[in-house]
């Protein structure tokens, strides 16, 4: 059988993924999945075009639509008095099935931060959450139905993968989002949503075309896209390495974000199973690569664990191997680790996260603790399972 490309949209089986030293966990149900049905955003410009004019509609309707969808977050066609009354219908099940469906909506953190439950055409279940913080409104996504990845400490590792999400699965999340801020759904009446994070279910790298798709539509200005910079948007992986080298080729100034978890190679095989493929060195030198071709600085996410990775030796560590590449190309977000049901994992105590951060300012690494919005909802980094409540 040949091993399917990182760039195959169908599986996100990572290169090596059937073979070698790394292969993604499956869930039972992988072997069953589907494709969504074709959404606007899924249609290049032809697609479209051809589209409308099977429904006998002129090239200029496509343009209408997009001013609808990106500008003003509707699919509502019922509702679109530009548009002919007799196709409406038509347009909005040709141009906007219904790709994620809410099942639930939790809230924390007064109202500020929400976490939705969607279910999918398959009845496949993922989550994003909505973070609104006092000068920017963050939305966390998700790229791919569980996560192949296997880390032992993540919820959604422990799902497995069962398929990627199609590009208009993705920016769905993003659309639903951007309409909630804009009519003051959130905690602190009306705004906008100007930051996106792949940090959500799945592993972004295992799903790069429509990742890549929905990244360049998130940041198109409207009508082709809804507006928000690539600036504020990041793209997160445990280490997918080519991954992270055609982003570096796309030249789209999006951040970078690796989940390194682990200064050392013994270490990470344990907590992060993909370092058996691509190991810290190589991961760090794309990673650096990346920031020489961006100047983008490369936010490394490190999760601290009670007595696994969170002890001076492990920070002095991880200075001296981003200390190497002799520039401020890094910054380093440790994170307070989220305990998940079942799990002897646990978070690391006060007085060694604050240590942790001590030592690497001391060493000139530029390092912020992250903080844990949604905690109480399982809304936070790594918390993300999906389950129906």
């Amino acid at each position: 059988m040949t091993t399917p490309e990182i760039d195959t949209p169908e599986t996100g089986i990572t290169p090596g993924g059937t073979s070698g030293a790394f292969r993604d966990v499956l869930s039972k149900d992988h072997a069953r999945r589907g494709k969504p049905p074709l959404h606007f955003v899924d249609m290049t410009p032809a697609q479209r075009i051809e589209k409308a004019a099977e429904l006998g509609l002129p090239k200029f309707r496509v343009k209408q639509l997009a001013n609808h969808y990106f500008g003003h977050f509707d699919v509502n066609a019922a509702e679109f008095t530009d548009f002919p009354a007799a196709k409406r219908d038509e347009a909005a099940a040709a141009f906007f099935p219904q790709l994620i469906t809410e099942v639930t909506r939790q809230v924390a953190d007064e109202g500020t931060t929400i976490k939705t439950l969607w279910k999918l055409f398959d009845g496949s279940l993922i989550e994003s959450v909505l973070m609104r913080y006092p000068t920017r409104a963050t939305l966390c996504i998700s790229s791919q139905v569980g996560c192949g990845m296997g880390c032992p400490f993540c919820a959604t590792g422990k799902l497995g993968l069962t398929r990627n999400m199609s590009t208009g699965e993705i920016v769905e999340q993003v659309r639903v989002a951007a309409k909630m801020m804009r009519d003051g759904e959130v905690a602190g009446g009306e705004g906008r949503l100007s930051n996106i994070v792949f940090m959500g279910m799945g592993e972004p790298m295992g799903n790069y075309n429509s990742v890549l798709s929905a990244v360049r539509q998130i940041s198109a200005m409207p009508p082709e896209g809804f507006g928000i910079s690539a600036r504020n948007i990041t793209v997160s992986t445990v280490g997918v390495v080519p991954g992270i080298k055609k982003l570096t080729a796309e030249g789209i100034p999006v951040r970078l974000a690796v989940s390194l978890h682990a200064p050392s190679d013994e270490l990470r095989d344990e907590l992060v199973p993909m370092n058996k493929r691509f190991n810290t060195t190589q991961v760090l030198d794309a990673a650096h690569d990346y920031w020489l071709a961006s100047k983008r600085r490369v936010s490394i996410e490190y999760a601290l664990m009670r007595g696994i990775n969170d002890q001076a030796e492990h920070a002095q560590l991880l200075a001296k191997r981003l200390n190497h590449y002799g520039d401020d190309w890094a910054h380093v977000n440790p994170i307070p680790l989220n305990p998940i049901e079942g799990s002897k994992w646990t978070a690391s105590k006060p007085e060694d996260e604050k240590q942790f951060l001590e030592i690497l300012h001391r060493a000139s690494i530029t390092a912020t603790l992250r903080d844990t919005r949604g905690q109480d909802i399982d809304g936070a980094c790594g918390q993300l399972a999906a389950k129906e409540r």
